[in-house]
C-alpha cells in the first residue's frame, strides 16, 4: 500500500513539474507586451505579434497577425496559443470578445498609470510562472519612480507644451499616462484640462498657453535607408516664426524618445529620467 502511494506521489510530481516544463505559447497583441515578455524571460515563448512591435530586435522576426485595423482571428486560432495578451486601449474590443468566445485565454495587459505598470509585471508574471522576475522589475520602477518623485516634487514648476503630433497638431490633457510622466517631473501641462484625452489644438492656443518649455517626441521609422528619427528637427523648425512663445524665443525644446515614453513597459524609467533632467535644464 505505501508503495503505491509513493508510485501515486511520484507520478504526480512529475506530471506536475511536465506541465511547468511546458512552454506556453504566447500572442502579443502591442509592442509593449511583447517588450514585457521578453523583460520576464518569454521571448521565446510569443508565436505571433502586431505592428510596430519592434523591441528588443529579435521582436522583429516574431510573425505578425494584425494591427490597429484588427486581428487574423483565423490565423491567431491556427496557432493554438496558451495565453493571448492583450491590450484593451489598443486593439479591437469585437476582436477580444471573438477570441474569448472561442475559448482563447486573455491575459490584459492596460495599465493606466504608472503604479499599474509595476503591478502589470507582478500579475503576468505570477500567471506565466515567471514570480520572481516580474516581482523585481516592479521593485525597480517602484523604487525608480519614488526617487523621481522625490527629486522633483518641491522644484519650481515648468509650463510645458507636449506636442504629441505635429499635423494635425494635438497634445495631451491630465487623463494621460504621459501626463503622470510630466507631473513627475515637476512640469505643468499647459493643456492639462482639455476634456479630450489627447485634443486637436492650433497654434493660435499655444500662443494664448506661454510655454516655457516644448517637448517634441519623436519616433523610429523605417526606410529604404534603414531606420530613422522623425519628427524631431522639422517639428522644432515648425515654430520659429512665433517668437512671441517664450519657450521658441528661448530656444527651450526639449527632443524625447517616444518609444521610451508612450510603451508601458520598464523602459519607460530610462525616459522619465531623460525628460525629467532635459526639462529641468530649464528651470
Amino acid at each position: 500500500m505505501k508503495h503505491c502511494v509513493l508510485c501515486i506521489t511520484l507520478l504526480c510530481g512529475l506530471l506536475h513539474g511536465s506541465l511547468q516544463a511546458k512552454p506556453f505559447k504566447l500572442v502579443a497583441l502591442s509592442p509593449h507586451t511583447v517588450e514585457m515578455l521578453y523583460d520576464l524571460g518569454l521571448g521565446d515563448n510569443i508565436v505571433a505579434t502586431v505592428e510596430h512591435a519592434d523591441y528588443p530586435e529579435q521582436a522583429k522576426a516574431i510573425p505578425r497577425i494584425g494591427g490597429a485595423y484588427g486581428l487574423s482571428i483565423e490565423k491567431v486560432l491556427a496557432l493554438r496559443p496558451d495565453y493571448v495578451i492583450a491590450w484593451r486601449g489598443g486593439n479591437k474590443a469585437a476582436d477580444l470578445a471573438k477570441l474569448e468566445q472561442l475559448g482563447i485565454a486573455i491575459i490584459d495587459s492596460s495599465p493606466q498609470n504608472i503604479t499599474e505598470v509595476a503591478q502589470d509585471y507582478r500579475r503576468i508574471g505570477q500567471q506565466l510562472n515567471r514570480a520572481a522576475q516580474g516581482d523585481a522589475i516592479a521593485q525597480t520602477i517602484e523604487l525608480s519612480f519614488r526617487q523621481l518623485k522625490a527629486q522633483y516634487q518641491d522644484k519650481t514648476p515648468v509650463n510645458v507644451f507636449y506636442q504629441m503630433w505635429p499635423e494635425p497638431l494635438m497634445t495631451i490633457n491630465q487623463s494621460t499616462w504621459t501626463h503622470q510622466l510630466l507631473s513627475l517631473c515637476g512640469a505643468s501641462n499647459v493643456f492639462a484640462t482639455q476634456l479630450a484625452a489627447y485634443p486637436q489644438i492650433s497654434i493660435e492656443h499655444v500662443i494664448a498657453k506661454q510655454p516655457e518649455v516644448i517637448v517634441l517626441p519623436w519616433q523610429h521609422s523605417k526606410t529604404g535607408q534603414g531606420e530613422q528619427q522623425t519628427h524631431q528637427i522639422p517639428a522644432q523648425l515648425m515654430w520659429q516664426p512665433w517668437s512671441q512663445i517664450p519657450a521658441v524665443k528661448q530656444q527651450q525644446f526639449v527632443h524625447a524618445d517616444a518609444d521610451l515614453l508612450h510603451r508601458f513597459t520598464k523602459r519607460v524609467l530610462a525616459g522619465v529620467t531623460q525628460l525629467c533632467h532635459d526639462i529641468d535644464q530649464y528651470r
